[in-house]
């Protein structure tokens, strides 16, 4: 019985996540470093200073998600109000796998894909301090309010756990969450730095 996987689809996996165009010009090579360094940095801060959703640049990219959020919502409402209250967090998880997928697979840029995955790690750090919430209720929300001044089913995630019997684990589901984000962002980086290195090789002398 031969283990060992087919170099046919070891060839293909690794063109798809580390292909890398024959001629790399210097200067996009320093352009991609300096940004992958900007971001491992601005990861590790986000890791070490954001853990309750404030601090580290937490609310900006809080801005940008948040129509994703929101429009997770819109999409998912024609379904149960369970379904359009997870929608909003399916929705800010889907974009950067959709913009991953795209560049993966249409504009074979791996080094932007890796900051689609950079971006999702990112987003479950991001819904980490919502979900921890769900009890207390006292982080704020869209319009000035936080959950325990809110109608039920205002607050997802206090409607997501309540629903489903899973309230008490709410910091559980929150430290999982965070666990996973940190995961993907540390994967994220690595992918940078083996996709760099190939670029590297191949750069115009």
């Amino acid at each position: 019985m031969n283990d060992q996987p087919d170099e046919g689809e070891e060839s293909w996996v690794s063109s798809l996540l580390f292909y890398v165009k024959p001629k790399v010009d210097s200067t996009d090579l320093v352009l991609r470093i300096a940004f992958a360094g900007v971001m491992a940095l601005w990861g590790l801060i986000l890791i070490f200073t954001g853990k309750d959703g404030e601090g580290g640049g937490f609310g900006f990219w809080h801005l940008v998600n948040l129509p994703f959020h929101e429009a997770g919502h819109v999409f998912m409402r024609p379904f149960s109000h369970l379904i359009m209250s997870l929608g909003g967090t399916l929705g800010q998880l889907a974009m950067p796998l959709i913009c991953m997928g795209v560049f993966l697979v249409k504009t074979r840029d791996t080094f932007a894909a890796g900051f689609c995955l950079w971006w999702l790690g990112l987003n479950f750090l991001d819904i980490s301090p919502y979900i921890g919430d769900a009890r207390s209720l006292t982080l704020p929300l869209i319009g000035g309010n936080v959950g325990s001044s809110s109608p039920y089913g205002f607050h997802d995630w206090e409607y997501i756990l309540t629903e489903t019997g899973l309230l008490a684990y709410d910091t559980t589901l929150a430290n999982l969450s965070f666990f996973i984000g940190v995961v993907l962002m540390i994967v994220a980086c690595v992918w940078w730095g083996v996709v760099l290195k190939k670029y590297h090789e191949n750069m115009e002398s």
